[in-house]
């Protein structure tokens, strides 16, 4: 589809997300530590005197068109995001304009790296610049995630929009989800020798069909058992604290809550020291806590993970919800072919789907861009 009038045609982009550590603490009032990736989805919005909206993706075969009041789940697909976004905006007190949005996917979609809040934040941006609103940050972000969470069914917490709509180059967001607040990070390891690989599984990861959503559930129910509104309010207590939750699953995935909110603060201080050692330590113990408590990596991103540490990387970790994805590894500069060939031959070796391997640095955020239609 290509746009006419394209004088009047708002053009915005925005990143997908990689988290270096924090891992299913949003949800629970946590810390994490994301980074936004320099992959980008862009769309491209021409506002028209219509009541429904159009929309296309370089990625799918035809348009989808639905009403500007339309009602949750009343979309599905990729499309749904869209409508979510706009039925939040609505939701929220804010008009939106009918018109044809043309999308055009940079960040790879199913591998963990937040392909649909990407895509949720470039509409909702999209939409606000034609509209000419001016929303702070932590209300978009409230805004994205509702549309992920009340129109998509998607049980996702802030992070992803978080990460997102606050990244900056070169530096990582510490995220306070009590209190939702953020607190800019330097995290530049190559100045330091040290690159972070980002190790697509290409296997796609599939928490939306129900164990995000078991994971979340049992860490709602630990956090009844102790009695308090969610795992952070024992967090200052560590461990000691879950004695008193008596089922040992939901035990399991609160001590994954609580040592892994600690790792975060502690991966914080050990950037702030540029000890890339010790970050390389905590990814390493939270790959474990992901794996052995909360239990949501697999065979496959095991493989990975040890495979690139036992190749000399410092540390390395599942990122994103769980069950496939990505792993990010942090390797000295001088180790990275190594550490490359070793995960190649070992994956090819055991049967595995060759993998995508990217040296990444941390991203900006969302905004306008300049140019002609996408599509």
């Amino acid at each position: 589809m290509t746009m006419s009038g394209s004088a009047n045609v708002v053009r915005f982009a925005a990143p997908g997300r990689v988290n270096l550590i924090g891992e299913h603490t949003d949800y629970n009032a946590g810390f994490a530590l994301p980074i936004a990736l320099p992959e980008r989805t862009a769309v491209a919005f021409q506002p028209a005197d219509t009541d429904e909206m159009v929309v296309c993706s370089d990625r799918a075969d035809a348009p989808v068109r639905f009403p500007l009041d339309t009602k949750p789940c009343a979309v599905t697909g990729w499309a749904a995001y869209v409508a979510g976004i706009v039925w939040a905006l609505q939701h929220a007190g804010h008009p939106v304009p009918g018109g044809t949005m043309s999308i055009s996917g940079g960040v790879a979609m199913g591998s963990g790296l937040a392909s649909s809040a990407a895509l949720a934040c470039a509409a909702l941006g999209a939409l606000l610049c034609a509209t000419g609103r001016q929303i702070d940050r932590i209300e978009q972000a409230r805004i994205a995630c509702r549309a992920e969470n009340e129109y998509v069914g998607a049980p996702t917490g802030l992070m992803d929009q978080l990460a997102i709509l606050f990244a900056e180059s070169r530096r990582a967001q510490l995220i306070d989800f009590d209190h939702l607040t953020t607190r800019s990070v330097a995290f530049d390891p190559d100045a330091h020798g040290v690159a972070l690989l980002l190790i697509n599984s290409q296997s796609a990861h599939q928490h939306a069909a129900g164990e995000y959503a078991a994971r979340r559930a049992s860490c709602e129910r630990a956090a009844a058992a102790l009695g308090v509104s969610s795992l952070r309010d024992v967090q200052g207590r560590g461990v000691a604290a879950l004695r008193a939750v008596s089922d040992p699953e939901d035990l399991r995935r609160a001590r994954h809550v609580i040592t892994e909110n600690r790792r975060v603060l502690d991966t914080v201080a050990a950037l702030d020291e540029r000890d890339f050692d010790e970050v390389g330590r905590l990814l390493n113990a939270s790959h474990a806590s992901m794996r052995d408590d909360f239990e949501i990596t697999t065979a496959h991103i095991d493989l990975i993970a040890e495979t690139a540490v036992g190749a000399g990387a410092l540390g390395a970790r599942m990122t994103g919800g769980g069950f496939g994805g990505c792993v990010i590894a942090l390797v000295l500069a001088d180790e990275v072919q190594a550490v490359e060939a070793a995960v190649r031959e070992q994956l090819h070796k055991t049967g595995y789907p060759e993998p995508a391997i990217a040296h990444i640095r941390a991203g900006v955020g969302p905004g306008r861009r300049r140019g002609p239609g996408l599509r």
